[in-house]
């Protein structure tokens, strides 16, 4: 096996690991090491959205299993967010506009990773029609890009004190899972063009995603490392706006 091969293994283990502690799938992560080891972009938002539906899974049943989800929280942004996801995976941006975004939505991100979000005051139910519009702005983005869209609720949820941090994170999960099916559904055209590597990086993602979400669920705090891959996701962000 090639050093090119390995490396994405094993970069793709290692997101896997850290991002589903968190309640996330990964595709920001996945993203940027495609984008570090120039991958074609047609094919780097399918792989991402495949990769994320086996790691999302994974989480959604770790973390609802443990008792961290809620569905009130968790249908008013999903109801919107599904059918925007599958509408903004069937459209293609050019390559330098999806560059662009892409590595603004990896900055976003790793601002995400770096930041350990807590709820500071009492909880509170979200409002129904906001939380319809941010799902749909976040499905859409979600399609569009790649991701499952968990790197823009979770802030949201903590940051508007409508979910205690390992709910939000379980709600994230779940949230990723219809999102990222939702996307390649509209995106199925391009799945057929996945990597022929494509299914030995799903088991690095699994087997990362098992032991990640795992520790997560019993109160893994991995801070230190994730900030350590914010910095992967700015450099891969700049490079993608800048080259």
């Amino acid at each position: 096996m090639e050093i090119y091969s390995i490396l994405i293994i094993l970069a793709i283990f290692i997101v896997a690991i850290l991002y589903s502690s968190v309640g996330h799938g990964g595709a920001s992560g996945y993203l940027a090491v495609m984008a570090l080891l120039a991958v074609a972009p047609e094919i780097t938002r399918p792989t991402a959205l495949v990769l994320n539906v086996f790691v999302a899974t994974i989480g959604t049943v770790q973390f609802y299993r443990a008792g961290y989800f809620s569905w009130r929280i968790f249908l008013p942004f999903a109801i919107a967010s599904i059918p925007f996801a599958f509408i903004g995976g069937m459209i293609t941006l050019p390559t330098t506009v999806y560059k662009i975004v892409l590595g603004a939505v990896l900055i976003i991100a790793a601002l995400r990773l770096a930041w350990n979000l807590k709820p500071d005051t009492e909880i509170k139910e979200p409002n129904i029609i906001i939380a319809l519009v941010i799902g749909g702005i976040i499905g859409l983005l979600s399609g569009l890009v790649g991701v499952g869209g968990g790197i823009f609720l979770t802030p949201i949820l903590l940051l508007m004190n409508w979910s205690e941090t390992k709910t939000a994170a379980g709600v994230s999960a779940m949230f990723i899972l219809v999102n990222s099916i939702a996307g390649l559904a509209g995106n199925y055209s391009q799945v057929t063009g996945l990597p022929s590597d494509v299914w030995i990086w799903v088991g690095a993602a699994v087997v990362g995603g098992v032991v990640g979400s795992t520790l997560g669920a019993k109160r893994f705090d991995s801070l230190t490392l994730r900030r350590v891959l914010a910095l992967v996701l700015v450099f891969a962000g700049v490079k993608l706006v800048l080259i």
